[in-house]
């Protein structure tokens, strides 16, 4: 512990110089493995949930920061990803749906792996980084953000199809799809052939001289459920629970409900024909919660994999590793499903960040990330620390990466965006997260506090969300503070993309003290006005106000 100890204040007094100093040589910088997984809340060992089986991630964790409130700006995949991408927020990337892209409805705004890119950095992007298809101009936003073409598994063709096996013998394109790898099409499954490629990847960098940026994007644990089989044993049925608040919260106003469409349409929820607030059954709510968590194993060990190799081909201690996902997701709880609100278990995600002789000391080749096979019936379960954890609790948001990324590799670090930054290519609407790694990695740390709030919005297109009611385009712009949600509902123009704030349809207020679930909304409880008010005024301030002071 005391040369533990020793190491952190050699570190500290080091940081800035060797870690954050521009390079005098492209050989001499830091790489960037940038680790996206779909559909993430922070259901991992490491994030306190210890019936879960996440040895890999919670290895990384280990040698990592762990920040424990991470937010993203929307819950929804383009949406989120275009914001953490570029370091702006949806108002300004236009990006509020599956179908648009930001060069086109807002500005040609320079990406992070594009940043990367300009200043000589080989960029690779693998799976889903961006959101594929017209979201991204078909192409993954390439040329602009990478030097090579994004590379996607042969067997993501097979996304949609019916390969779950049902018990008469049939398949299905079903939400619950544990599968034998043996009888899928092409044999495999997405994200072990995008790890594979990963893998190939780095094997080939370890030999060239130029630094990597490399974006590997993990499909699972997004619907479907689908993973080898093997990984149900993990989670035997009479270890899952339901959610601890799986109905209609009361009081809830009826525009932030999401009636959870998403899931409805694979042919086992399907079947169930439910209505716009009806609820799935007990018994099928918990194989859901099974298939999750198998699916959140399954990605752990194809983490574990890439990771392994990083080590193994001795990249692992020149190369800065951050980890999160692009929004959390719900398994039940208020009684909905996927993503689409601003309740926390929706915008929450987990987020490491692992800078080498930093957060973690260097170790020889092949011996910082051993790989941990969940599978193997003599596997113990958590990995042993080696070293005190290193753990934020400031508030934190996905926006932030852009920068922080940066400052860490020592590239230029993007000023704050101006109110229309539209023509302008190069800022960013978050704040680095380097002054809190550097806190927390030195033993005279006085960083006391950083953001008082952070910011995500959603969309609503109605105030009810039933086919009959009326058209109302509705933004629901949400805050979370230390001890407090407060959201409000209001009217949007989405051809001037301009909020109406003298229009309110809803609001809610959540209390952390008192209803940590955030299960009774408060916001028009006579003896909460005053609280409302001021979190009001907050919530319109915007996020401007809530960047942190400039620190060194």
């Amino acid at each position: 512990m005391a040369a533990f100890l020793l190491l952190l204040c050699v570190v500290s007094a080091t940081f800035s110089q060797a870690v954050l100093a521009n390079s005098a040589t492209a050989a001499s910088r830091l790489n960037v493995l940038f680790l996206v997984v779909d559909d993430l809340r922070p259901k991992l060992g490491c994030y306190g949930e210890t019936n879960m089986v996440t040895p890999n991630i919670d290895q990384l964790a280990a040698k990592s920061v762990r920040f424990e409130r991470a937010y993203v700006q929307q819950a929804v995949c383009s949406p989120s990803r275009t914001s953490f991408l570029t370091g702006r927020r949806p108002d300004t990337t236009r990006i509020f749906d599956l179908v648009h892209y930001f060069r086109k409805v807002a500005g040609n705004y320079t990406t992070l792996p594009q940043h990367f890119k300009n200043n000589g950095y080989v960029t690779q992007s693998v799976g889903k980084i961006f959101h594929p298809g017209s979201a991204s101009g078909g192409t993954d936003d390439y040329p602009y953000s990478w030097t090579y073409k994004a590379f996607h598994a042969p067997t993501e063709r097979y996304v949609g199809e019916k390969i779950c096996p049902s018990p008469d013998g049939t398949f299905t394109h079903s939400a619950v799809c544990p599968v034998d790898l043996k009888t899928v099409p092409g044999g495999s499954l997405p994200d072990i052939q995008n790890s594979d490629f990963t893998i190939e990847f780095l094997k080939n960098r370890s030999m060239d001289h130029k630094p990597f940026f490399v974006g590997m994007g993990y499909h699972r644990p997004h619907l479907a459920f689908s993973y080898p089989k093997e990984y149900l044993e993990l989670y035997p049925m009479s270890k899952i629970q339901l959610a601890p608040n799986p109905y209609y919260p009361p009081w809830l106003p009826e525009v932030a409900w999401s009636s959870y469409g998403e899931i409805k349409k694979y042919d086992d929820i399907a079947a169930m024909n439910i209505s716009t607030f009806g609820l799935i059954p007990t018994d099928y709510s918990m194989k859901l919660r099974q298939s999750y968590s198998a699916a959140v194993s399954f990605t752990d060990a194809q983490v574990g994999r890439v990771l392994q190799a990083l080590d193994q081909y001795g990249l692992a201690d020149n190369t800065v590793i951050t980890f999160h996902g692009d929004h959390g997701w719900q398994l039940g709880d208020h009684g909905e499903w996927c993503k689409h609100t601003n309740f926390d278990i929706a915008t929450r995600i987990p987020m490491l960040v692992h800078v080498p002789g930093v957060t973690s000391k260097k170790a020889p080749a092949g011996k910082k990330f051993p790989f941990h096979d969940a599978l193997d019936k003599s596997f113990g379960r958590q990995p042993p620390l080696e070293q005190p954890e290193l753990v934020s609790e400031s508030l934190v948001e996905a926006v932030d990466l852009y920068a922080t990324i940066s400052e860490l590799a020592g590239l230029d670090i993007p000023s704050t965006c101006p109110d229309n930054s539209l023509d302008v290519a190069f800022c960013t609407e978050g704040a680095s997260l380097v002054p809190i790694i550097k806190n927390l990695t030195s033993s005279t740390g006085s960083l006391t506090s950083w953001k008082p709030a952070v910011f995500s919005q959603y969309p609503r297109s109605k105030v009810v969300p039933s086919n009959e009611a009326p058209n109302t385009p509705i933004m629901g712009y949400t805050m979370r503070t230390d001890g407090h949600r407060y959201t409000e509902w209001i009217a949007y123009n989405h051809t001037t993309f301009t909020a109406d704030w003298s229009k309110v349809y809803a609001r809610e207020l959540y209390i952390y003290s008192s209803d940590p679930d955030e299960d009774v909304n408060v916001a028009e409880v006579p003896a909460f006005q005053d609280l409302a008010t001021s979190l009001s005024q907050q919530l319109r301030s915007g996020w401007r106000n809530a960047l942190p002071t400039p620190r060194n």
